[in-house]
C-alpha cells in the first residue's frame, strides 16, 4: 500500500516537471520542412531537451538521418521507424501525421527553441535538487566528494544554459573592422598591462582567455614577479584579481605585499621592529591595499572545480574579474582521480585551465617549476623542454614566460647583492613575437623593476 502511494506521488511529481508541448511540436514540424531549421536545432538542443519520450525518439531519428546525409522528411522518418520496429514506440503513424498537419511559422523558430531549452534547464535544476538531497543523506560518502560532484553538475547545467550564437563571416569582419577603427583612434594596449614595458610591447598586454605560464627554478622569483604583475594590473585597471597561493599562507602573501609597497624589508615587518616613519608608511599602505579588489585563497589542495567556484563567487559579488593567478601548477590536484602518472594528471590540469580561461574570458597566470636539466647545462638559460612533468604545458599555453638569473658565479650560485639582473624569456607567444626581456630585481623588497642601463 505504501509503495502504491509512493509511485503515485512520483508520477504526480514527474507530471509537474516544466515542459512546453506546443513548442516541441512546432520545432519538430519545422524539421520536416526546413533544412536550415534542422541545422539550427541540432546545434541548439540535445535530445534530452525534449520532454516527451516520443518527441525524443522522433528527434533522435531525424538526427540519425541527418548524420547519414539523408533528407529528414516525414516519409524517411516514417520508413526509419517501420524498418526498425519502433513505430508503436512513438505512438504510431498518427503522431507523425499530427506533426505535419500544422505547418509552423519558421519566423518564431528561435523563440520555440528558447522555450524548450528554458524548460529543459529548469528540469535539470529540479533533478539536481533531488540528487543533492539524496546525496546529503549518504553518510558513507565524504562531504568533499559530494560537494565536488554538486559543483560539477551545476557547472554542466550552467554551461548548457549559455547560448552560443553563430555569426556569419561578414558580421565577424564588420566587428573586427570597427575594432580596428577604434584602436586607430584610441591607440593603447588591448590587454591588461603588466607594468613592464618591454613585456607589454611584445604581448600588447595579457589577453582575455589566455593561459600564461610563468616558469622558473625554485627561488628564482616566480611568486615575487607574479605579485608585482598583480599589483601593477590591479592599481591600473581596478579590476578584481583572484590569487591562489598553494605554497604560502595568505598572511605571508600580505607581508610580501606590504614590503613591496612600504620599502620595509620583510624581516623587520615580521619582527615588528618598526620606526615611527615605518608605521606611517605601513598605515598608508594598509589603507591603499584594503581598498583594492584583491582576493587571496591559500587552499592547499586546489582543484579545477575550486577555481571555477571561487571565480563564480567573485563574479557574483564584483560582477567582473580581471585576472586569475595560481601559485603554482605542480601543487594542483585533480578531484576524484587517482592517476598513476603525474605527468598525465598535469596535462589534464593545464587543458582544463585553458578551458576555464575561455569559459570566463579571463587571463590565467599559472606558475610552474622547471626541471633540473637547467642546472646541468653550461648555458643556464631555460628552454621550453624544461617545463617540469608535463609536455602539454607548452601546448596549452598561449604565453610561456621563463625567469632566469643573469648573475651566477662559476658554481651556479646567485650573487648576494641588493639588485640582480633577471632575464625574462618570452619563449612562446601564440599570437605574436617572442623575445628576451631584462629586468632588475630588488631582493630586499622582493620587487621587480624595468631594466635601466
Amino acid at each position: 500500500m505504501e509503495d502504491s502511494k509512493f509511485n503515485k506521488k512520483q508520477i504526480f511529481i514527474q507530471q509537474q516537471f516544466p515542459h512546453n508541448f506546443f513548442a516541441e511540436q512546432m520545432v519538430l514540424s519545422s524539421l520536416f520542412i526546413s533544412y536550415d531549421a534542422l541545422e539550427i536545432t541540432i546545434k541548439t538542443l540535445p535530445i534530452e531537451a525534449f520532454y516527451f519520450h516520443n518527441h525524443q525518439e522522433i528527434y533522435r531519428a531525424i538526427r540519425f538521418l541527418y548524420r547519414g546525409n539523408i533528407s529528414a522528411d516525414v516519409v524517411t522518418v516514417l520508413t526509419f521507424f517501420q524498418d526498425n520496429g519502433l513505430l508503436e514506440k512513438i505512438g504510431g503513424i498518427k503522431v507523425l501525421i499530427e506533426l505535419i498537419s500544422q505547418p509552423p511559422n519558421l519566423t518564431y523558430l528561435n523563440q520555440y527553441l528558447a522555450l524548450i531549452k528554458d524548460k529543459f534547464i529548469r528540469r535539470s535544476l529540479i533533478k539536481f535538487g533531488y540528487e543533492t538531497l539524496n546525496s546529503a543523506y549518504i553518510t558513507n560518502v565524504s562531504l568533499e566528494n559530494i560537494l565536488t560532484e554538486c559543483e560539477t553538475k551545476i557547472f554542466k547545467i550552467t554551461t548548457e544554459a549559455k547560448s552560443h550564437d553563430l555569426i556569419s563571416s561578414s558580421e565577424l569582419l564588420n566587428v573586427i573592422f570597427m575594432d580596428l577603427k577604434h584602436k586607430s583612434i584610441n591607440p593603447k594596449f588591448v590587454g591588461l598591462t603588466s607594468g613592464f614595458y618591454e613585456l607589454d610591447s611584445l604581448t600588447q598586454g595579457f589577453q582575455k582567455s589566455d593561459l600564461i605560464i610563468l616558469a622558473g627554478r625554485p627561488a628564482m622569483g616566480k611568486t615575487a614577479f607574479s605579485l608585482n604583475i598583480m599589483m601593477n594590473i590591479i592599481q591600473q585597471s581596478k579590476l578584481p584579481i583572484l590569487f591562489f597561493s598553494l605554497e604560502m599562507s595568505k598572511e605571508q602573501i600580505i607581508y610580501r605585499l606590504l614590503s613591496m609597497e612600504t620599502n620595509i624589508d620583510q624581516m623587520r615587518l615580521k619582527t615588528g621592529q618598526l620606526s615611527k616613519s615605518d608605521w606611517i608608511k605601513l598605515t598608508k599602505a594598509i589603507q591603499i591595499l584594503s581598498k583594492l579588489p584583491l582576493f587571496i585563497d591559500d587552499i592547499f589542495d586546489l582543484s579545477i572545480n575550486d577555481i571555477r567556484s571561487r571565480i563564480n563567487s567573485v563574479l557574483f559579488n564584483q560582477n567582473q574579474i580581471g585576472l586569475v593567478i595560481i601559485d603554482y601548477l605542480q601543487l594542483m590536484q585533480m578531484a576524484n582521480t587517482t592517476p598513476n602518472n603525474r605527468a598525465q594528471e598535469l596535462s589534464q590540469i593545464t587543458r582544463l585551465l585553458k578551458t576555464v580561461a575561455r569559459e570566463f574570458n579571463v587571463p590565467i597566470i599559472a606558475l610552474s617549476q622547471l626541471s633540473r636539466n637547467v642546472e646541468n647545462r653550461i648555458d643556464k638559460k631555460p628552454l621550453l623542454s624544461d617545463l617540469r612533468e608535463s609536455g602539454s604545458i607548452e601546448q596549452d599555453a598561449d604565453l610561456v614566460l621563463m625567469l632566469s638569473c643573469n648573475q651566477l658565479n662559476t658554481h651556479g650560485i646567485r650573487q648576494n647583492c641588493d639588485f640582480e639582473e633577471i632575464e625574462l624569456n618570452l619563449a612562446k607567444h601564440r599570437n605574436g613575437p617572442t623575445g628576451l626581456i631584462k629586468l632588475q630585481f630588488e631582493k630586499r623588497r622582493m620587487k621587480f623593476h624595468n631594466f635601466i642601463n
